[in-house]
């Protein structure tokens, strides 16, 4: 990692009003979405006890996202994707409100959770291919680099805060959870609508042409498909989040609140790390050093599903969250700089596919083979798959594994 004195100083973002506006708003919205699953993942597992039943709430968020996402991205080609995305985080506001009023009234059940996972998917379907391509819109070119860093250092704020604080209040009675959880999205909702800018929609009608547009995009540029892929095989396997609560209630014995550290590991390491990189962004071997950070997450998840102490698992999630942070923001830079913003919308829908597979069909995976060889071995095996997935896509995609500089060649 190095500083080129053609950057802007890191200052010069702070100056974009409509960014920070955007960026206050991502950190309001990703802490009320973060306190939220904390609370619907124990929530299930009170109610059930079953890893089963904890992979399931993935499974019923990933598949309205997997069906939803392509029309998605057309949607935020031809729409105002500030208002998308606000109306995400008002979808998001009444879930909590439902949840709130199910365990006051008494009436929170198994089924339940399962229907607010789905409108937890749909809303996730359109709100990150409007969100990824928004951030190109707020900044100049030459502070994208730095705007994505620090979109990531925004969210693992949130990502750190809002398990934590969201396993603190689970402790002390579901409800208080769900009321924070509601006041930030309202928050989230009223700062992205008063985000401006200049809204440049897509001529192109829909048809199927338009709509897999994204798809031949990336399938044709193999460093985009190696890049998207990659996270998608990688957390698919490497993922424990799922499985927390059975770590915190079973194996390391701690309780909600102890959840909450849990969930808020991964993004200490990504907020230091997004820090870092925030301030000396990756400029050199940015192929090698993506896939390097991948098999590191594999390592330290192999680490964390082997640990029976709370303070050793906390470090190898630590470890996880700072690789995967290289491995973000690495890869959300080369999708935006290697996109025409014509075409952002579709090809943010088209990662967010492999995102939402690689997040929630992940935790359906991690559910099921848990249910099959337990936590320990679901974790260690995932985690060994992943460092294997960065050995062969370094083979796969030689054009991903041997990029040099973040920017392509023609524009230094």
């Amino acid at each position: 990692m190095t500083t080129d004195a053609s950057l802007p100083p890191l200052s010069a973002l702070f100056k974009q009003q409509a960014f920070v506006r955007y960026w206050f708003a991502r950190i309001a919205g990703i802490m009320g979405n973060q306190m939220l699953m904390v609370a619907v993942a124990w929530h299930m597992y009170d109610l059930t006890s079953s890893a089963w039943d904890l992979g399931l709430v993935g499974l019923f968020q990933f598949v309205p996202a997997l069906v939803m996402t392509l029309p998605a991205g057309h949607v935020a080609d031809r729409l105002h994707r500030g208002r998308i995305f606000a109306a995400c985080m008002a979808l998001q506001a009444g879930v909590a409100l439902t949840l709130l009023s199910a365990t006051l009234g008494n009436f929170a059940s198994r089924e339940l959770i399962l229907l607010i996972s789905v409108v937890l998917g749909l809303a996730r379907a359109f709100q990150m291919p409007a969100q990824q391509a928004l951030v190109a819109l707020l900044v100049p070119t030459n502070l994208l680099g730095r705007a994505v860093a620090l979109s990531s250092t925004g969210m693992e704020i949130a990502v750190i805060s809002g398990p934590a604080l969201g396993g603190l209040l689970y402790a002390l009675g579901p409800t208080n959870v769900y009321i924070c959880c509601t006041t930030l999205m309202v928050l989230a909702t009223g700062l992205i609508l008063a985000v401006h800018y200049k809204h440049k929609p897509s001529n192109l009608a829909a048809s199927w042409s338009t709509l897999f547009a994204g798809v031949r995009f990336v399938w044709e540029r193999k460093l985009l498909l190696g890049a998207s892929s990659l996270d998608l095989f990688a957390v698919l396997l490497g993922g424990a989040t799922a499985l927390l609560p059975i770590y915190a209630r079973d194996i390391l014995h701690t309780g909600p609140t102890g959840l909450g550290f849990l969930r808020a590991a991964p993004a200490v390491g990504a907020l230091t790390m997004s820090l870092v990189i925030t301030r000396w962004p990756l400029r050199r071997h940015v192929g090698k050093r993506l896939l390097s950070a991948v098999a590191v997450f594999g390592l330290a998840t192999v680490l964390f599903g082997l640990s029976e102490s709370f303070w050793l698992s906390m470090f190898a999630l630590t470890v996880t969250g700072a690789a995967d942070c290289i491995s973000v923001v690495t890869r959300n830079t080369l999708v935006q700089l290697e996109t025409p913003d014509e075409m952002r919308g579709r090809v943010a829908a088209v990662n967010s596919i492999f995102i939402g597979a690689s997040n929630q069909l992940g935790e359906f995976e991690s559910g099921a083979t848990a249910a099959m060889w337990g936590p320990v071995g679901s974790v260690v095996v995932g985690g060994i798959g992943t460092m294997l997935v960065a050995g062969l896509w370094f083979k796969l995609f030689p054009a991903l594994a041997h990029r040099d500089h973040m920017e392509p060649q023609g524009s230094r």
